[in-house]
């Protein structure tokens, strides 16, 4: 079984039950579906990051985060991107969730796993750009721990991200399209 029908799998939690075959017939023709509809885009920035008053600032932008901070700490850099699937996935999404219920929930998983990955991939296509010595933090976003999700503006806004791959804000701080995400990764000059 490949890692994002797993991941698929626990965003559905079912934890150690095993999968019945319906469900996992789902899991692959949502998969099948997502690599058809998925218009896969991600924007990123690289700044130098500094420590200020138990937060962070990255160019103009001064975050006040423990746990931004904390995952941070030791880094001299940091990369700043944003990653979506494309307004197809939601718009699939919206139909299963009115013609068929059991597919939208394991749609919503499916797409999920879908991003991870492709967030995966893009973190590896940025670290092949340094030298070889240095090392990623894990992905970091707005709304882990004390990161509060009201910094999306600004993120947005650092990475030019509605005008580069399409990702706005409602009121409400989420983004759209849905399967969308901001990170920001550490950047370290020693493997850890």
């Amino acid at each position: 079984m490949d890692l994002r029908t797993k991941e698929a799998i626990r965003y559905l939690g079912f934890g150690k039950h095993p999968v019945d075959d319906k469900t996992m017939q789902l899991i692959k023709e949502s998969f099948d579906e997502l690599e058809e509809l998925a218009e896969k885009k991600f924007v990123y920035e690289i700044f130098e990051l500094s420590a200020i008053d138990g937060g962070v600032q990255i160019g103009q932008l001064h975050i006040h985060s423990k746990s931004l901070y904390k995952n941070l700490e030791s880094c001299k850099q940091v990369v700043l991107f944003g990653a979506t699937l494309g307004i197809s996935v939601d718009r699939q999404l919206r139909k299963y969730e009115i013609l068929n219920i059991a597919k939208a929930v394991v749609w919503q998983a499916c797409a999920a796993a879908f991003l991870e990955e492709f967030c995966d991939e893009i973190q590896e296509k940025i670290l092949r750009q340094f030298e070889p010595n240095v090392s990623m933090r894990p992905r970091f976003s707005p709304g882990y721990g004390d990161f509060s999700i009201t910094y999306q503006d600004d993120i947005l806004r650092m990475l030019n991200a509605t005008k580069r791959v399409g990702i706005t804000l409602t009121e409400a701080k989420m983004m759209s399209p849905s399967k969308s995400v901001t990170a920001f990764i550490g950047i370290c000059d020693t493997k850890e």
